[in-house]
């Protein structure tokens, strides 16, 4: 959601064809943050992450399985929604890691009603084991106006080593529903994009030029976790909403002891938390319960993606209606939401299998 400013351009863009500019700019901004190499801590099952004060938007993300490994996120704001089940498919390969995004990304600009739906390209993490990590994205990136058939495809350059030519270069074209290439873009995925319209051939047009339409933000000088300024404002309180959910990101303690500098509490309390996934799980499989997803249910519709079929999880509303409840609450004390005890666990329903 960072660059997010960009798909309220495309909701405003009367153009069809620039209106791919602006939305698939945005998927590709977020690659910047994959070169931070670091590896992430593994989401517990009901695990949330809620984001409000950016660019008036409503965030919610869950963790709705756990084997598989699968995360569902909605947001909205006034121009545009955003709904996404997440679910990665990895391939070892000694000393790389190729890792497959078998999910589906859906952004539907509401002025309009266009529904856009992403294929991201599949990710490269090199040196895994000897040498310097570094990740890429070899591949297609197509995004797709389901709405009219009109759709982009951008080339991401393929690297041999860390340091190749080209390493970061990302070239395509916006195509009508006849296949008839009409803006060309080019840029890097950790710089910038630009756009430009074309002829039949794929040539820049006469009298025209190149424009750019988005930029990467400022970033911190050495930065002790290599984040942007918005991965720590993310991290923040300053992002979340008044009575946070017991079972937000922020709150675990094992990324809460990482961020003040103290390892050996964050390997112990990481170690903690999954031991006690693994005792939630025991007792729920004893009683014959199954956890359930609190803000998304899981349909019956099955996604075809390149690497494999993925069952779809829906935003079910719940989490609207829960905001809509507090924010319009009167009294509610003020509390120091770094007290609140993490706790994923106390919000997934339990059902009889």
């Amino acid at each position: 959601m960072e660059y997010s400013y960009l798909l309220d351009r495309a909701d405003e863009c009367e153009d069809p064809y620039l209106r791919l500019v602006y939305a698939s700019s945005w998927a590709i901004s977020v690659y910047y943050a994959y070169q931070r190499t670091w590896k992430p801590f593994n989401p517990i099952i009901g695990e949330t992450y809620e984001l409000v004060n950016h660019e008036g938007i409503t965030f919610i993300s869950e963790q709705v399985s756990h084997h598989p490994p699968m995360s569902a996120g909605h947001a909205e704001n006034e121009h545009f929604t955003y709904d996404v089940t997440s679910k990665l498919k990895t391939k070892f390969l000694g000393n790389s890691l190729d890792v497959y995004p078998v999910g589906r990304t859906r952004v539907t600009l509401k002025r309009d009603g266009v529904v856009l739906d992403l294929v991201p390209p599949p990710t490269k993490v090199n040196n895994l084991i000897f040498g310097r990590t570094w990740v890429d994205s070899p591949g297609e990136m197509i995004m797709t106006n389901l709405t009219t058939g009109d759709k982009v495809v951008d080339l991401w350059s393929m690297a041999l080593f860390h340091c190749s030519a080209g390493r970061y270069e990302v070239d395509g074209y916006v195509y009508n529903a006849a296949e008839e290439p009409k803006i060309l873009m080019t840029g890097k995925w950790n710089e910038s994009m630009s756009y430009q319209p074309c002829d039949m051939e794929g040539e820049p047009l006469q009298g025209t030029e190149l424009k750019e339409v988005w930029h990467v933000a400022d970033t911190p000088k050495n930065d002790k976790f290599q984040f942007t300024y918005f991965a720590h404002k993310i991290n923040s309180f300053d992002t979340a909403p008044k009575k946070l959910l017991a079972s937000d990101s922020r709150l675990r303690p094992d990324r809460f002891a990482l961020e003040k500098g103290d390892l050996s509490k964050a390997g112990s309390e990481k170690s903690r938390l999954e031991e006690r996934q693994r005792a939630e799980k025991r007792t729920r499989e004893a009683k014959g319960h199954q956890f359930t997803p609190r803000w998304f249910d899981l349909t019956d519709e099955i996604s075809a993606t390149p690497w494999g079929d993925l069952e779809i999880y829906r935003f079910n509303g719940k989490y609207t209606e829960h905001r809509a409840t507090v924010d319009s609450s009167d009294g509610i004390d003020e509390v120091d939401l770094a007290s609140i005890e993490f706790n994923p666990w106390q919000y997934g329903n339990l059902s009889t299998e």
